[in-house]
């Protein structure tokens, strides 16, 4: 498993959809590389599940600065590269505009909650 963290923009709003009983909310994140002429973007297809999916839906829009942890997974369509991120956390940045708040929902497992851990080294 690849993880990956990126900081970038929403490009256009999320859309919420049901998957076998569950609640998916998908949406693309532009990462701006390089400086100058050679500036470009990274687009991300990312998706977040469960009830992460349910409370993000209708924060995500068009331009909101977002910060995002998840398992990445690459693909090739039509000779061009697929960027996929199984969203574990986000957060979104505030924005100042009619005083927004902050919002996060964390659907990763931290080292908080892990119990039982074996100190048995396997190799």
């Amino acid at each position: 498993m690849q993880n990956i963290i990126i900081s970038g923009n929403v490009g256009k709003d999320a859309e919420l959809r049901t998957v076998r009983d569950s609640q998916v909310l998908s949406f693309n994140v532009g990462v701006k590389n390089g400086f100058g002429k050679d500036a470009g973007s990274v687009w991300y297809r990312c998706s977040l599940w469960g009830k992460a999916a349910e409370v993000f839906a209708g924060s995500l829009k068009k331009g909101t600065k977002v910060f995002i942890s998840g398992e990445l997974t690459h693909d090739e369509y039509e000779g061009k590269p697929q960027f996929n991120v199984r969203v574990g956390s986000i957060d979104t940045a505030p924005r100042s505009e009619a005083g927004a708040s902050n919002t996060t929902a964390d659907t990763s497992v931290t080292w908080d909650n892990v119990t039982d851990l074996d100190d048995d080294v396997p190799f």
